[in-house]
């Protein structure tokens, strides 16, 4: 659970979102010495799954877990982290100001958002129960749990037939439900051993004791499943981006929408950095947390150079006004009059 906190005016970076990219980014910012706010909706992607994987030295760990450790971490550099929803991010001369649902605002120098995504599942009855569990979307993140099972692949969008040749390197028992897409007629479809059952899909069924059993067709058609992937509809989460000019636009995958950005995370707002899901929808934990870590990094160095700029600038304007630039000054004068 976050802990509330009372927080400052200004900082020099807010992170908005607290998952494994913000609080990547966070904690390298805290170590750098940055005062730092993470401001975390607690709406984690990955809640509904039993375990993150692919997370080398972590393999496994429950989300909740996750993040719990990764708030400990930075607060334990100095960083904050409040639980609270960021409404709207503007820009004046000074900087950043963050409003938030609580009717707070903040100031901040540089923003890093880490506000991942939403997956659209599509409006199957019964699916959304087991999303997470027995449905699942990414082989790499899941597919080791479902291994050798009966699985099948729902036809949503673009990306399906690209889960089909995914997921049947962790099973032999693969069918593909095309739903409403076209039915496919690809010779490699038949050559991997892959069945297809076309028709519109009714309904997701359930076991006695809640596990997934298998797929309902609406002519009355039974097909067991013990897994059902499904390539969801990616929404970035970043409204609150609008009134910089900022608009999440569709991926090129066709998976969904996104904000663009550098591969340091670097935006087309100066001062103004992203990182995780938000900009990259096919980012898995560690390579999140990782794009976090790469853009603070990236911000901060962009901040040490503001800093370096106002430190010469300022260094100047005291050798101008300083007592022996003056004397050095009224010598000139001086030795000017006698000549």
């Amino acid at each position: 659970m976050v802990v509330m906190t009372e927080i400052r005016e200004r900082y020099d970076v807010v992170v908005v979102g607290g998952g494994p990219a913000g609080l990547g980014g966070a904690l390298t910012l805290a170590r750098a010495r940055r005062s730092v706010l993470v401001v975390d909706a607690g709406e984690p992607r990955n809640a509904p799954a039993e375990g993150a994987h692919g997370v080398l030295g972590l393999e496994g760990i429950k989300p909740t877990e996750l993040l719990r450790r990764g708030r400990a971490e930075v607060r334990g550099y100095g960083g904050e982290v409040v639980a609270g929803e960021v409404l709207d991010v503007t820009r004046d001369r000074e900087g950043f100001v963050v409003a938030n649902a609580d009717g707070t605002t903040v100031r901040a120098r540089a923003v890093l958002v880490a506000s991942g995504l939403v997956d659209g599942l599509p409006q199957v009855p019964g699916l959304r129960e087991h999303w997470g569990g027995d449905v699942v979307h990414c082989p790499y993140c899941h597919g080791w749990e479902v291994r050798e099972r009966a699985i099948g692949v729902l036809g949503t969008g673009p990306m399906s037939l690209h889960q089909v040749k995914l997921f049947r390197q962790w099973t032999d028992d693969l069918v593909y439900f095309p739903d409403r897409q076209p039915v496919p007629e690809d010779e490699w479809i038949a050559a991997r051993g892959i069945r297809v059952v076309p028709g519109e899909v009714a309904g997701v069924e359930s076991d006695a004791e809640g596990r997934l059993s298998g797929v309902r067709m609406a002519d009355g058609t039974f097909v067991p499943r013990q897994a059902l992937a499904v390539a969801t509809r990616m929404e970035t989460r970043a409204g609150f981006l609008t009134g910089l000019g900022l608009t999440p636009v569709p991926h090129p995958s066709g998976m969904g929408t996104h904000i663009p950005a550098e591969p340091t995370g670097r935006t087309t707002v100066p001062g103004l950095w992203i990182a995780g899901n938000a900009t990259d929808l096919s980012a898995q934990v560690g390579a999140s947390a990782a794009a976090g870590v790469m853009a603070a990094a990236q911000l901060n160095m962009e901040l040490v150079e503001a800093d370096t700029d106002a430190a010469v600038a300022a260094h100047r304007a005291r050798e101008v006004f300083s007592p022996a630039s003056e004397a050095r000054v009224s010598a000139a004068v001086v030795r000017g009059s006698e000549g």
